[in-house]
């Protein structure tokens, strides 16, 4: 069992940076592969960023491809989203997940843990 808890949300500036944190407990996260998704107010869950069990290899969204960086602290049981160069279209309700895949993967429907999500919100 994998227990998922997001922070570092907020109400940021166009061009502003945010990093938020998901903290994992349970003995197997070291072993998970875990991703970020978004849902936009009106808009599908939809998938952000996700790395593989150690972190060395990630697959990011067109959208954010060059402006996030996904990465995680094992030692911490920490996954953190880096985000620069905020847009207003990034205001979402932002979800750290857990796939017992050592593999990361991008469709939602693969990971079994999710948290409870944390606001960002970019104003222009």
């Amino acid at each position: 069992q994998v227990q998922l808890q997001e922070s570092g949300g907020g109400l940021v500036q166009t061009g502003d940076s945010l990093t938020l944190s998901c903290a994992a407990s349970g003995r197997a996260f070291s072993s998970y592969a875990m991703g970020w998704f978004r849902q936009a107010p009106g808009k599908e869950l939809e998938f952000v960023a996700a790395c593989n069990w150690n972190g060395n290899d990630d697959e990011y969204a067109a959208a954010v491809t060059g402006r996030f960086i996904i990465s995680r602290d094992t030692d911490k049981n920490t996954v953190f989203l880096q985000m620069s160069n905020l847009k207003p279209e990034d205001t979402a309700v932002y979800y750290c997940a857990a796939d017992h895949s050592s593999d990361y993967r991008t469709n939602l429907n693969d990971y079994d843990y999710w948290g409870q999500g944390t606001q960002v919100t970019v104003s222009s």
